[in-house]
């Protein structure tokens, strides 16, 4: 996953606001840091957005975006 990609699930789930306070804020239960911090230590962005999705309880149906006609 790209950082753009991640960048868009987040937004897409949460809102800009909410979603840039997740990623500088939240502590992820399974790594123990944030996800901001994780990004910079080069983590999987695909698990770092997996566990953020547990964290919150987003429904499977919402893991991989929003439906976007022509992508």
């Amino acid at each position: 996953m790209r950082l753009t990609e991640f960048h868009q699930l987040i937004t897409d789930e949460f809102g800009k606001v909410q979603g840039n306070w997740i990623v500088h804020s939240h502590v992820l239960a399974g790594f123990g840091r944030t996800p901001e911090q994780l990004i910079e230590d080069g983590a999987d962005l695909r698990k770092v957005w997996l566990q953020l999705s547990d964290d919150f309880d987003v429904p499977d149906s919402r893991r991989l975006g929003l439906d976007q006609p022509g992508h």
